[in-house]
């Protein structure tokens, strides 16, 4: 593996890093899991977009640069490490988004790719239902046929929709197939959260903000074109969804060298408080930072080589969601009675928790690693 950056990535970086220095908010942007942090965090990606830097490595004719994956990892270190705002706009660029390139038709392509690259339209996902959390082929929401109107009518409930309050579509699973096995007659579906027969019920969290929403199908109306890849082919699409969500596209390492950068300023400041406890397991997440950012250019070599991603996806999501709440657990230790007062840290906490739970508990995880990768029976 060559680590050396050539002169056309090591240009791309620097431009990057000055448009982020010139452009990113002195202040931090209000939670985009409100409605007004959303609408801020909102008007941030069109200014991205505006400087080609919303979706680097799609094609130019969608919003993008055609950057190769090197540049991308590039673009998320720079982003992370100035501290950017969240992408709010991430399921729609980071999850479908893949998907509609390897599933959807040309049509498809150009009527969802630009808008939501340039964020004027936004997309939650819409797998979680009351009776089907991390067991996704126990969804009963269902599609039937309209053969009058030439589409589908859609009936059921999903929940836990991150930010189905605010967005404008949500991407999702269906069942159109009632009599068929648990991971057959599922259809994938890309809905307008706006048409006759949908209902949005946003509801709070602990800490108060409202992004998470309710989302009620009762007799909604979808022509054929709103179907992504093949009627009762949903379940493989799926899984190709879940494995952008699980890897690096959700969570690159970027992220994670940048929080591990903010913890050893914090050890520095604090570190008169820290015993050699917390000591060594500053040093065990900064090592592995580092190392998922190591294995992570593995994986990117392997794919520009053409290989596609299998399990590691889910090892990916164990090592880095486990690492997330080791960071700011290790935070909490130095900051003492202080951390419940530093907003920034005390909320990177309360989300990281949900980290090991989120696109695939760990759990489920696990056993996907023993029965795929490791031969372990069932």
């Amino acid at each position: 593996m060559d680590l050396t950056w050539s002169p056309r990535e090591e240009a791309f970086r620097s431009e990057v890093r000055e448009w982020l220095a010139r452009n990113v908010p002195a202040e931090p942007l209000p939670s985009g899991d409100t409605r007004e942090g959303f609408a801020a965090h909102l008007e941030w990606e069109r200014r991205l977009h505006e400087a080609h830097l919303s979706v680097v490595s799609w094609p130019v004719r969608y919003g993008g640069r055609d950057a190769g994956p090197w540049e991308w990892l590039i673009f998320e270190e720079e982003y992370h490490r100035a501290g950017a705002p969240q992408r709010v706009t991430q399921n729609g660029i980071f999850l479908l988004a893949p998907a509609l390139f390897e599933f959807g038709t040309p049509a498809q392509q150009d009527r969802y790719l630009p808008p939501m690259a340039s964020g004027a339209e936004t997309w939650c996902q819409g797998w979680s239902e009351p009776e089907a959390g991390s067991d996704l082929a126990a969804i009963r929401a269902r599609a039937v046929r309209d053969e009058a109107g030439g589409g589908w009518r859609l009936f059921g409930q999903k929940t836990w929709t991150t930010r189905g309050a605010f967005c404008t579509h949500l991407f999702g699973l269906f069942r159109t197939d009632p009599t068929a096995g648990r991971h057959r007659g599922l259809t994938y579906f890309l809905v307008p959260l706006g048409i006759d027969g949908v209902t949005v019920r946003g509801f709070g969290r602990l800490d108060g903000d409202e992004g998470f929403a309710d989302v009620f199908f009762d007799g909604a109306f979808v022509t054929d074109d709103a179907v992504l890849g093949e009627v009762g082919e949903g379940w493989r699409i799926a899984m190709a969804t879940a494995s952008s969500e699980r890897g690096l596209t959700l969570r690159s390492p970027g992220r994670f060298l940048a929080a591990a950068t903010r913890l050893v300023e914090l050890w520095r400041r604090r570190r008169g408080d820290a015993g050699p406890a917390t000591r060594d397991a500053l040093v065990r997440a900064v090592i592995a930072a580092e190392a998922y950012a190591a294995q992570t250019l593995a994986v990117v070599t392997r794919s520009a080589a053409g290989a596609r991603p299998g399990v590691e996806a889910s090892l990916a999501k164990v090592f880095w969601s486990e690492l997330d709440v080791v960071i700011h657990e290790v935070a909490r230790d130095l900051l003492g009675p202080e951390a419940e007062l530093d907003d920034v840290w005390a909320r990177g906490h309360q989300f990281a928790l949900a980290g090991p739970i989120y696109a695939g508990t760990n759990e489920i995880q696990r056993n996907v690693i023993a029965e795929r990768l490791l031969g372990l029976p069932r």
